[in-house]
């Protein structure tokens, strides 16, 4: 009898240590963003799992970084070819509209042609 609850002590503790671990591990990637959208402008953005981002459209070659909270993403540019008063961070609530589409609506963002851009619904290429 002192076994048996010896055994179900230990497993107790080892499925507390689990979720723990599950619980405070990093997301890893833009989740539910990650892949090739592209939109009605030609722009074509390529997510990557590593939270990195390139766009390339037939004006500019952009490229950064997106940090994923919820249903709510910051992109910031760190090299290529932004527009003026592009150089801030732009904030952003998502939704996966269907499998392939992808929807955005501006939180913040200082930058106008980020928000014509972002704000016009993605399809998955």
């Amino acid at each position: 009898m002192k076994t048996r609850l010896s055994l179900r002590i230990i497993f107790a503790g080892v499925l507390l240590l689990l979720l723990n671990g599950c619980a405070t591990s990093p997301q890893t990637g833009g989740g539910p963003l990650v892949g090739t959208w592209t939109n009605s402008l030609g722009a074509v953005w390529t997510i990557k799992a590593d939270n990195t981002f390139e766009v390339v459209n037939p004006k500019r070659h952009i490229w950064g970084n997106i940090t994923v909270a919820g249903d709510t993403v910051t992109i910031q540019e760190t090299g290529g070819k932004a527009a003026k008063g592009c150089h801030g961070p732009g904030v952003y609530k998502f939704s996966r509209t269907s499998g392939n589409t992808l929807a955005f609506t501006l939180v913040k963002d200082s930058c106008k042609e980020r928000i014509k851009n972002v704000t016009l619904a993605w399809h998955r290429k």
